[in-house]
Parts: structure tokens; C-alpha cells; sequence
């Protein structure tokens, strides 16, 4: 198909976060563990995140196509409290923008459909308040979805080209993540952004949580497109998450390919992939719920990370599934395996894994598949406090244990912590929403145990806060506040809690 990208589009939303900075707390933090930017290695970037569908607003104007989230809030009491992302946090209205437009025409692929119902590049966009206010907490680096394309002055941009919103047009056509035919046009998509970026943009994720994308996508139809067995959408609970995975994963690695052949050289840039971890701690010390961990660990980042290092399923995963799960060719397999200069690992909690005992042999679910029974305390402890999320318990071992799990597994990447965070809930008002001090300590006591896990030799070389701005935050709408920056959702305003005034503090740099 033909397809000319229109002006509108490439400037929508950029990262404003905040007009207000007229609170001022009464003390961002106590003791901070010793932490400080000097206790980490030279180079080491500290940043926030955030996805372009939970912050931009402008869902249905300014010249984007729909998106799959944008068909699935509309279905009746799916989003807590019916909402939508149509405003959110309404980035694209907080920019300023220069810019010299160039368009691209005459794509004949699906490469431009994926192009993210984009509609215009902008060569420089300007948001030098939104910047300044970013460097004022000493932030390094912003990590958003390449669906907003920002070149960001002053500030390190770390551009996720997928972040859960496949145009809708691609689903309906055939099916999405479903189809082989989703490679080539994600690769693509990955091509036209490295050619028009990446002389700016040098670190490159593909996907965020592909897990995710899958299993809530395809396994129990939580996430868009809502497919699941007995799903209105439709759906096959047993085989349908493993097609959808494998497909992500052989899009991965022929847009890594296509980056190392074609821009790496030149571009000098990096790219990885961005997954979501858990760590899965034995209920008791059996062997049996030894083993009920493990598997959970395989069939959560093992999924991905495990063909991505070694070019094939873990062996657990290979066992169970078995015909159920896809193959790799010899060929897909050389090009899978290797497949990332870095890893994201994304790490809110931890939980306990019990083993099922004995299952039924019938395939349910890819859920079903892990044979293991979820706990979230011992004895009646917890196995950490909860936060606002149903399933977020603060463990901040967890961190450690899964950064050093990752690196005495997977030959010890180069890693990016690249989500990190808790939230409050989401009618929590001003002032007191402020003091976030609950947050505060979340934040030191994870960061003290990454700290640790590098000490002990872990590669990691950046960290990022989720996130920047309370948002849209998929299923539960805007009943939870992950912002380290509160938004007043009725007029925009952005005023930032404590949690900012502490990274401020600690990210402060010595003066020479």
C-alpha cells in the first residue's frame, strides 16, 4: 500500500512534566543508605520512563491511526472506572516545537501501517522548559516509545520502539503478533526509525515486555487484543501466547540484524530488549519448590532471554509444551541467538512459588503450563508490603536476586534496570499526596540492593524510575499513581512529590 506520512503528527507529545514547581517539600529524605552518584561507576545513567499510549493524549486526533488499546478501553467496564487514554497526562499539548519536516511516501509494506499510524518527523523538537525541569532533578535520560520520535536536547533519549500498541489495522488484517507476516513488517517499521534517528538516538530497545504482550494479550485476554480461550475476541489460551511470543522474538532479532548490518557501524549506537522479571522465590526449601521457582523463571524471562543467549527454549519450557511450543529453524536460531548488546530487566516485586503437585496432563493455559501455585506470604508474613497494585508486594531483595540471577544465568549481560517503582492510589489528593515517603524508601532499598547485586559483578549501567508522571495505567485506569511527579488530572498541572526532590539530592553532582 501507498502511504504518505501527513505533518500533524510527528508533534504530538513530548515529556513535559510539569509547569508548577512552587512546592517545595519540607525534607526530601533522611538517611539515604549512602547513596549518592558518586557510589556508582563513571558513566552510569540515571533516567526515567514512560510509554507514549499512558502519557500523550491526542488518542483519536492529530493524525494518528487507532491502536489496539485504542478499541480495547472501549469495551464496557474493562478499564477500572471506564476510563480511556484519549487525554491521560496530555503530553502533546506540553511542547514547544522548531522544526524542519520531512515526510516519507510511497511505503509499500505494512512497514508504514506499523509506522505507528505516524503522520509527520520533526528533525528538532524543542521542549527546553520540559528539559530544564528534567536536568533540575538531575536526571540523565528519558526512555519513552518511539511513537513519539522526540530528539531531545541536553537530555539522553533511550527510544522503545514497541510499548504494547500494535496498530489496529494490523490486528484486524491478520491478526497482530499472531501472524509470521508481523516480522518483516516490524523490521520495517525498526528501519524507517533507525534511518530517520539514529544519527541522534543511540540506544534502541525493540520490544517492552514481550511477556506481557503475550501472555496477558493471548493467555487470560487481559491486555489488548483481549484473545484468551472463552474470550470474546476469540482466542486459544493453550498455543496462541507461544505463536505470539515466538513471533516477538523473531522480530527482535530481525530488527536487531537489520540494525547491525545496516546503522550500527555508522550510527554507533546500541539496542536491546526490555523485560519484565519477577523474581520467584521457593515457597519452602523442597526440592520440589526449588524446581516450581525455577520454572517460573523460565517460563517468565526465560521465555525470552534464554533463545536470545543460547538460540532456543529453556528445557522446562521444551518438556512441557511440547508440541504446543514453536521451533526455531537453524537459521532463525543463528540469527535469535545473540540477538542484543544489552537487556532491560524491568523489576517491581517478587513473590513465593509453591509446586502444584500433581496437574492434569490436558494443555489449559500458558499460565496453567507453569505447574506451580502463586503464595505471597509465609506463615501469615508477607512476603513484603503492598503497595497500592494488587500485585505489587515491595521486596526490595528481589531486586538483587533477580539482577544476579539474570547475570550468572545469561552469561552476565550488560544490563539496564529499566522500570523500578511503586504507586499510590489513584484519588490520593494534594497536599498529602506529596509526601510520598513510602515511595522515598521503596526507592532507596531497591537501589541499595542494586548497588549490591553490582558490587557482587552484575553489568549494569543504568537505571531508570517508573515513572516520570501519574498516568494511564492500562486495566487499572487512573486508579494508581506511579509518578514521581504528581498530575492534577482535572487541570494538567504537574507538581513534583518528594520522591523527585530525593533523586534530585542524590543524583546531585560534585562541583569541580
Amino acid at each position: 500500500m501507498d502511504f504518505q506520512i501527513s505533518q500533524s503528527f510527528f508533534c504530538f507529545s513530548s515529556f513535559v512534566f510539569f509547569l508548577l514547581l512552587s512546592f517545595e517539600p519540607s525534607q526530601a529524605s533522611n538517611a539515604d543508605h549512602g547513596l549518592s552518584r558518586e557510589a556508582f561507576p563513571e558513566g552510569f545513567v540515571f533516567g526515567t520512563a514512560a510509554s507514549a499510549y499512558q502519557v500523550e493524549g491526542m488518542a483519536l486526533k492529530g493524525g494518528r491511526g487507532p491502536s489496539i488499546w485504542d478499541a480495547f478501553v472501549r469495551i464496557p467496564n474493562t478499564i477500572a472506572g471506564n476510563a480511556t487514554a484519549d487525554v491521560t497526562v496530555d503530553e502533546y499539548h506540553h511542547y514547544k516545537c522548531r522544526s524542519n519536516i520531512k515526510t516519507a511516501s510511497n511505503h509499500k509494506s505494512d512497514l508504514i501501517t506499523f509506522c505507528f499510524f505516524f503522520s509527520s518527523i520533526y528533525d528538532q523538537m524543542i521542549m527546553q522548559e520540559d528539559v530544564d525541569i528534567m536536568k533540575d532533578f538531575n536526571f540523565d535520560a528519558y526512555r519513552f516509545s518511539i511513537s513519539w520520535s522526540r530528539i531531545f536536547p541536553s537530555i539522553t533519549p533511550y527510544a522503545n520502539l514497541y510499548h504494547y500498541d500494535l496498530p489496529l489495522a494490523l490486528n484486524e488484517e491478520y491478526l497482530g503478533w499472531l501472524s509470521p507476516k508481523i516480522v518483516d513488517a516490524f523490521a520495517d517499521y525498526a528501519d524507517f526509525c533507525f534511518e530517520r534517528f539514529g544519527d541522534r538516538v543511540k540506544n534502541w530497545f525493540t520490544f517492552n515486555e514481550p511477556r506481557c504482550i503475550a501472555a496477558l494479550g493471548y493467555d487470560d485476554g487481559l491486555h489488548a487484543p483481549g484473545r484468551c480461550t472463552g474470550c470474546q475476541a476469540g482466542g486459544n489460551s493453550t498455543i496462541e501466547p507461544y505463536i505470539a511470543a515466538h513471533n516477538l522474538i523473531l522480530s527482535h532479532a530481525a530488527t536487531m540484524k537489520r540494525y547491525r548490518e545496516k546503522y550500527q557501524k555508522e550510527q554507533k549506537g546500541m539496542i536491546g530488549i526490555l523485560l519484565d522479571f519477577v523474581w520467584y522465590e521457593p515457597y519452602t526449601y523442597s526440592v520440589q519448590d526449588k524446581a516450581a521457582a525455577q520454572r517460573a523463571r523460565d517460563f517468565h524471562i526465560g521465555w525470552f532471554l534464554h533463545p536470545l543467549t543460547y538460540g532456543h527454549y529453556p528445557k522446562s519450557m521444551q518438556v512441557i509444551v511440547k508440541e504446543r511450543l514453536p521451533k526455531f529453524t537453524k537459521e532463525q536460531a543463528k540469527m535469535v541467538k545473540g540477538s542484543y548488546d544489552y537487556v532491560g530487566v524491568n523489576q517491581y516485586t517478587s513473590y513465593y512459588m509453591k509446586d502444584a503437585g500433581v496437574v492434569d496432563t490436558k494443555p489449559v493455559s500458558y499460565q496453567a503450563d507453569w505447574h506451580v501455585d502463586f503464595k505471597y506470604d509465609r506463615d501469615g508474613v508477607p512476603i513484603g508490603p503492598l503497595a497500592n497494585s494488587y500485585w505489587l508486594y515491595i521486596v526490595p531483595w528481589g531486586l538483587y536476586k533477580a539482577v544476579t540471577y539474570v547475570k550468572e544465568t545469561y552469561r552476565n549481560p550488560v544490563i539496564i534496570v529499566a522500570e523500578n517503582g511503586m504507586d499510590q492510589p489513584g484519588n490520593a489528593t494534594l497536599p498529602e499526596v506529596l509526601q510520598d515517603t513510602t515511595r522515598v524508601n521503596y526507592f532507596k532499598s531497591y537501589i541499595t540492593n542494586l548497588k549490591r547485586a553490582m558490587d557482587d559483578g552484575a553489568t549494569v549501567i543504568g537505571y531508570f524510575a517508573w515513572s516520570l508522571l501519574d498516568n494511564f495505567e492500562w486495566r487499572l485506569g487512573y486508579t494508581a499513581r506511579f509518578g514521581i511527579v504528581y498530575v492534577d488530572f482535572k487541570n494538567e498541572k504537574r507538581f513534583p512529590k518528594n520522591s523527585a526532590y530525593w533523586f534530585k539530592k542524590i543524583l546531585q553532582r560534585k562541583s569541580n
